[in-house]
């Protein structure tokens, strides 16, 4: 649970007490450091030299090109993970080196037959790297450096769709928006801004609507590069705050919309087809985040909007007012839920008094048994009412085998004056739980234990009897 889900021991400890049981921490903290050592090997990274084929500097020809003839520079060899790949570095490359947010490129490096995966594109000392996951069978060769298009477009839609949702948020909630981060992806894209308060509903159908407006108007990308950044800034392009931009800086315009920006775009708004938001959420102090889909993933999203729709529709017979319908079975199944609580606080009560009415005394101990089918916690709840309603010096002791559906139970609670002459409530369960096919323990004054060996449930609770002197 802690490794994998993160969920917090103290928690984990709570609710095995609650359930009469235990944690062993030592064990739990022996654990913890094997998969500190496990994490530590899997994280450390093995590069290996440069192997220099020719010298020379690695040209981008991605805003222009889907493929190009390419020789390699240089490689090297990484291993991570017990995993081994190659970092290659191209003279001439259409592959866009993962930066500003967007995804690197995939694709191949193609040489007749052989055809090699380019996994990822990184960027090391404003370098782009190609990785791949083995080396060609002839490194000296000339290659056909070719991205994955259709990945490239999908990413494309969703970067310039960046570009309209920042327009389209200033137009709506106002001009103090500013762009604080982003993610583009070919499947999603997310964009985090300031705003001080949550978007609503409306104002996010608003910026939905804007940006429609915008994509169907189909504004031709423009683009300035190496323009000088006083240039841009006179020409009115916006500029990522904290961002650090060179004398000569690449400005990307749609209609209105005008950005320093080093990312691939598509060549027109209309590609983009349309932008439905996913979420919105905060993720800081004045730091709201949007995330969105673009074109097919759009559709997509409509789609299944569309079908969740139709089935909430048959469920509830085509009802013309389905939100209304919605409500008033959530509000009916409270009030259920309530009668259903209160019918059962009163069946409580009544067995408590059965129970009472037919405790024993033995050896100057007031003696409860229950065995039957109930709730665990129907009937954890009586024992601590039996235990709280007692006389402080009474003595009482309460044991219970419980079927609960394909599940059973034992749970054994007893008073205070008990616990000082030496019972212990915890060791009873746990040394008969093994009789359920079960496990568990707890408090002295309280303890629980799960089967799934309901027939042994009588056994069971004779032998706690048994054990505590009561039989």
């Amino acid at each position: 649970l802690y490794d994998t889900y993160g969920f917090p021991l103290d928690l984990t400890e709570l609710i095995l007490r609650e359930n009469g049981m235990d944690a062993n921490i030592d064990e739990f903290n022996v654990e913890m450091q094997k998969q500190k050592e496990r994490a530590r090997n899997a994280a450390a990274v093995e590069t290996g030299d440069w192997i220099t084929i020719k010298e020379g500097e690695t040209e981008f020809v991605g805003y222009d090109f889907f493929e190009c003839d390419a020789e390699i520079l240089r490689y090297r060899q990484i291993k991570q993970k017990n995993k081994t790949q190659y970092q290659v570095v191209l003279d001439k490359s259409p592959f866009y080196a993962e930066m500003g947010g967007q995804v690197g490129d995939t694709g191949w490096l193609i040489n007749g037959d052989e055809k090699i995966a380019v996994v990822d594109t990184k960027r090391e000392n404003n370098l782009p790297i190609h990785i791949i996951e083995k080396l060609p069978q002839d490194i000296t060769a000339d290659f056909v450096a070719k991205i994955d298009v259709k990945k490239r477009i999908q990413c494309e839609c969703n970067h310039s769709a960046t570009h309209l949702l920042h327009e389209a948020l200033r137009e709506v909630l106002g001009k103090h928006v500013e762009q604080k981060g982003s993610y583009v992806s070919p499947d999603m894209l997310r964009f985090d801004f300031s705003h001080f308060q949550k978007v609503t509903d409306e104002e996010i159908r608003k910026v939905e609507q804007a940006v429609g407006e915008k994509i169907r108007a189909d504004y031709k990308l423009e683009e300035y590069r190496n323009m000088p950044i006083d240039e841009a800034k006179k020409l009115g392009a916006m500029a990522l705050f904290g961002e650090k931009y060179g004398d000569k800086v690449r400005v990307v315009k749609y209609g209105n919309s005008i950005e320093l920006c080093g990312g691939t775009h598509i060549p027109s708004t209309g590609m983009i087809g349309s932008l439905r938001v996913v979420s919105e959420s905060s993720v800081a102090a004045g730091i709201r985040r949007i995330e969105a889909v673009t074109a097919e993933k759009a559709e997509d999203y409509t789609f299944m909007l569309q079908d969740t729709l139709k089935e909430l529709r048959a469920l509830f017979n085509n009802v013309p007012n389905l939100a209304q319908t919605i409500r008033k079975s959530i509000e009916e199944n409270a009030e259920l839920k309530k009668q259903v609580g209160e019918y059962i606080k009163e069946k409580v009560q009544a067995l408590k008094k059965e129970l009472i009415a037919k405790a024993v005394v033995r050896n100057g101990v007031k003696l409860i048994v229950f065995k039957g089918k109930a709730s665990v916690d129907a009937i954890k709840d009586l024992a601590f009412q039996i235990k709280g309603e007692a006389p402080s010096d009474e003595k009482v002791f309460f044991v219970a085998g419980i079927k609960d559906g394909e599940k059973c139970a034992l749970m054994v609670s007893i008073s205070d004056s008990l616990v000082k002459e030496g019972l212990n409530a915890g060791k009873l369960v746990k040394d008969a739980s093994k009789l359920i096919q079960g496990g568990g323990g707890g408090q002295p004054h309280f303890a629980t234990a799960g089967g799934k060996n309901a027939d042994g449930l009588d056994v069971a609770v004779d032998s706690i009897l048994k054990a505590a002197e009561l039989i």
